[in-house]
């Protein structure tokens, strides 16, 4: 609380006033991460689809505030933990993954529609990519590097999804 505290520069009995508890902290900052994550990672509508799924993924792999301490994403780490048993923790990390999964459809539906992508079940794609950017935050988070999980997941666009004419181009 006192790190936090620090960072927000209100005092310890401040932070107290306004969150009776440390759980209801940590909701409203996961809250707070939401829009922050949703304004960092939001498909640009700019540029290919093969484009924009790699920039999207690129910027969901990257940490929150490519800065941050390995505190935030050891905390973040263990509100995951957290979620088997808590509802309102579940709900709120399971909103982070919905938003990636339907900007991910979205992008690999307009590349199969636009022939950029082969025809493949956007939605499949996206759970699957999106477990991905979740196993590598957790590799990033337990192991202390990601393992090359972005240049994995773009040869893995590139070599499963992008149709044989595109990738001529």
């Amino acid at each position: 609380m006192q790190d936090i505290a620090d960072e927000w520069s209100k005092s310890k009995a401040a932070l107290h006033y306004h969150y009776d508890t440390k759980r209801g902290l940590l909701l409203a900052f996961l809250d707070h991460l939401f829009e922050s994550y949703t304004d960092r990672v939001a498909d640009a509508d700019e540029g290919t689809p093969r484009e924009r799924l790699h920039a999207l993924v690129g910027d969901a792999l990257d940490p929150p505030r490519a800065g941050a301490a390995r505190e935030l994403r050891t905390a973040l780490f263990e509100v995951k933990a957290q979620a088997p048993h808590d509802d309102a923790f579940r709900e709120r990390l399971e909103r982070f993954d919905r938003y990636l999964h339907d900007e991910i459809r979205g992008i690999v539906g307009d590349g199969v529609d636009d022939g950029t992508f082969v025809d493949v079940d956007p939605s499949e794609v996206a759970t699957l990519l999106v477990t991905f950017v979740n196993g590598a935050h957790s590799r990033r988070v337990t192991l202390g590097e990601d393992g090359g999980a972005p240049d994995a997941i773009r040869s893995y666009i590139d070599a499963h999804l992008v149709a044989e004419a595109t990738a001529r181009r």
